[in-house]
């Protein structure tokens, strides 16, 4: 059974409550999803940014999708800081699970590699081990006065991302970001939004083949055509600075937020 479908089935594998893992907005964020998820009135979903986000968390919060963010940091870059995140802290509805870039890598590698956590250095005596009950910090088992803190597996259901292009075995082309490897092996499932179809096996092109993941890690495949836009697919096309910068402004409040949710998600325009 062939892997590449509509977006809509491709999407039906992330449910409500979702324990959902996104890349980071230089990887290929798959934002044309992100506007399917957010039209679709998903909720409740446990969404694990690698490491860190911008444009796709800030939408996917201000729409009521997640539940629970866990990540690095949330911003416009910029642009300042995002608008519906920073909103959903300050009103207390979002539930945080504070974290740095190395943590939230060494959790997911702890999945990928069928571990139950991952230790980690620099992390005693920041305020994180305050807040963080499930991070555990042992004495080093092989060495004396050593502590180092015990970070449990992040093991996502499904890593959703953007790729310039798939075959149809599912193999998919992610040429340098090797982040969404990571992503891949850690989760139970990964659905991958691609900008076209390559005919041919990319695995037997020895120029391609390096950089593929094979599909045996792919659930579902559909093809978005600028499926990153607003925010850029690497060496393919830029950010839209312009864009970015009008969300920025009417995403300031809720009702401006609904807005640009109306034109630009639900495609209803004012008259």
């Amino acid at each position: 059974m062939s892997v590449i479908g509509s977006l809509e089935d491709a999407l039906s594998s992330i449910p409500d409550k979702c324990l959902l893992a996104v890349p980071r907005e230089q990887a290929g964020v798959a934002m044309e999803a992100t506007r399917a998820l957010i039209r679709r009135h998903v909720k409740n979903l446990h969404l694990v940014a690698l490491p860190a986000s911008t444009l796709q968390a800030d939408m996917l919060i201000g729409a009521g999708c997640v539940e629970t963010l866990e990540t690095s940091a949330v911003s416009l870059g910029e642009l300042g800081p995002a608008p519906r995140f920073t909103a959903a802290m300050t009103a207390g509805t979002l539930r945080m699970k504070d974290a740095t870039c190395p943590a939230i890598y060494a959790a997911l590698q702890a999945a990928e590699k069928g571990n139950p956590f991952m230790p980690l250095r620099g992390l005693i005596g920041s305020d994180l081990m305050n807040i963080r009950s499930d991070w555990m910090v042992i004495d080093n088992p092989f060495g004396s006065d050593d502590p180092i803190v015990l970070l449990p597996a992040i093991r996502p259901d499904v890593a959703l991302f953007h790729a310039p292009m798939a075959d149809r075995d599912g193999n998919v082309w992610i040429g340098r970001q090797r982040d969404l490897t990571t992503l891949a092996h850690a989760s139970r499932k990964t659905v991958v939004t691609v900008e076209r179809i390559h005919e041919g096996s990319l695995l037997d092109d020895p120029v391609l083949a390096a950089g593929v993941l094979p599909g045996f890690y792919v659930e579902a495949v559909a093809v978005a055509e600028n499926g990153a836009w607003p925010l850029s697919l690497p060496d393919h096309y830029p950010v839209d600075v312009a864009h970015l910068s009008e969300y920025a402004r009417l995403a300031k409040t809720a009702e401006g937020f609904a807005r640009y949710c109306d034109e630009h998600v639900r495609g209803k325009r004012a008259a």
